[in-house]
């Protein structure tokens, strides 16, 4: 399971404007921004970007200026996947190391979506165990408990990360992960599809 809130694009306003440089045609720029404060491509610029994103990687630096944030909440097994993506993105996450003990270990907590019935059973036993371990650790502050829980922790167990990344960023990750056999990668694509001018920019099929 995976879950994004806080979704912001921003800066392709200057990004377009950048991409009239080598030329010096920003006479031909015709965006604007519409009653509600969003920024609007017009006709000549759409055009311009659709073109420069067509010619590959050399010629759309204008998408590398193009910044994407959000907090993505997903499964440690799904992270450690998205930790290919290192050239280009940020992330702050929430602390397993420091914080795993602050609150009631739960279902909810973990991504079960695709468990069957008796592999759930399991899961509830685990996190039944877990969270005795967690009890122990506050009334005895023993490491030892906590150690037991960072090493039994099923790579489920969800973690938040706050993710900027650049439209560039995105057509790899688009392109790499759209018919992954996990689930979360179509949530993640879906996601990409839904931001501002991603089916000419990012997608450009």
């Amino acid at each position: 399971m995976l879950t994004i809130t806080n979704i912001h694009a921003m800066n392709l306003d200057n990004a377009i404007r950048g991409a009239r440089n080598p030329l010096n045609s920003w006479a031909k720029m015709d965006s604007y921004y519409d009653e509600k404060g969003h920024f609007i491509l017009g006709e000549n610029d759409l055009s311009l970007a659709i073109r420069l994103r067509k010619a590959g990687s050399d010629h759309r630096k204008f998408l590398r200026q193009v910044f994407v944030t959000m907090d993505i909440t997903a499964p440690m097994y799904w992270w450690k996947e998205y930790d290919t993506y290192k050239i280009g993105t940020v992330a702050n996450s929430t602390s397993t190391m420091h914080k795993i003990t602050s609150h009631p270990f739960e279902m909810s907590q973990f991504s079960c979506d695709h468990m069957d019935d008796e592999t759930k059973k399991h899961m509830q036993a685990v996190i039944h165990y877990l969270e005795m371990l967690r009890q122990k650790f506050i009334e005895t502050k023993d490491k030892q408990y906590w150690y037991d829980i960072i090493q039994f922790l099923p790579s489920s167990y969800h973690q938040m990360r706050t993710c900027t990344m650049t439209y560039e960023n995105l057509i790899n990750i688009y392109y790499a992960r759209k018919d992954h056999k996990l689930a979360e990668w179509h949530t993640f694509c879906d996601y990409i599809r839904s931001l501002p001018y991603a089916k000419e920019l990012i997608i450009a099929e």
